[in-house]
This record gives structure tokens, C-alpha cells and sequence, in this order.
């Protein structure tokens, strides 16, 4: 595997996250913003942001697929949602959870949330960019 991730000591453990990546790979795979469009361009979860986080992560899970990889790889995402307030972030943390189920895995690579004002289209709430690193 490409990537050790690290709680070091002196920095908070967090839980949802790590606070640190190590990549030893060859191969950088960045996957775009992905938002809650399924394969025929129809939004998942108009208003639900538990639902449209979930589509969020199995997107960019058939991106790293494509790529001959999987969330084991990923060395950082970033995370945009619309309106962002900390309340939310048992909604996010399920929605991740959901997906995390579905794909067999724990996403806990490093990460950045940022509160938007909006995106591309009104009922889109998140959108999640990835970079990975394959061996």
C-alpha cells in the first residue's frame, strides 16, 4: 500500500480523520470534485446531505476504481458543503459511514472542509475532491 496514515503525538486525534499522510507510491491519480450525480447525471438526495455526501464518496470510489485503486490510496480529500455549520457534521460523518459500508473501507485520510456559499447547481449541498497515490 501506497499510503501510511499518522495520528502523531501533539497533535489532536480527531477520529473522523488523520492528521497525516505518508505517500510512498509512483502514481498520482487527482480525482475532481465529485458531487451527488449518479452515472446518468441526476442528482441523489435533492436536500438530504447525508444521502448526497454517501454519493459524493462512491463516486470518487468508481473514480479510484477506474484508476486501478481505492480508498486505501488516498492521501488527502477536501471537502466543500454548502452553507457549513458544526451542526451538520453528524450528517456528514453518516454520510461518509454509509459509504464507507458500502465500499468495504475506513476513509480517514487527511482532510479539509470548507463552508461554500454555493456550487455548481442549487441542490447540490457537497462536493469532494481526492488525491490519491498508487504503488
Amino acid at each position: 500500500m501506497a499510503i501510511t496514515l499518522l495520528d502523531p503525538e501533539g497533535l489532536p486525534k480527531i477520529g473522523a480523520y488523520r492528521q497525516v499522510s505518508v505517500a510512498t507510491g509512483s502514481r498520482l491519480v487527482f480525482v475532481a470534485g465529485q458531487v451527488a450525480w449518479d452515472a446518468d447525471g441526476t442528482t441523489v438526495g435533492a436536500g438530504d446531505l447525508v444521502a448526497q455526501v454517501e454519493q459524493c464518496y462512491l463516486n470518487i470510489g468508481t473514480a479510484l476504481a477506474a484508476a486501478g485503486g481505492s480508498f486505501d490510496d488516498v492521501a488527502k480529500l477536501t471537502v466543500y458543503v454548502v452553507g457549513w455549520t458544526p451542526d451538520k457534521l453528524p450528517l456528514f460523518l453518516e454520510g461518509a459511514g454509509r459509504a464507507a459500508a458500502k465500499l468495504g473501507v475506513t476513509p480517514v485520510p487527511p482532510g479539509t472542509l470548507v463552508g461554500v456559499a454555493a456550487l455548481d447547481v442549487p441542490e447540490h449541498l457537497v462536493e469532494i475532491e481526492a488525491t490519491a497515490v498508487l504503488a
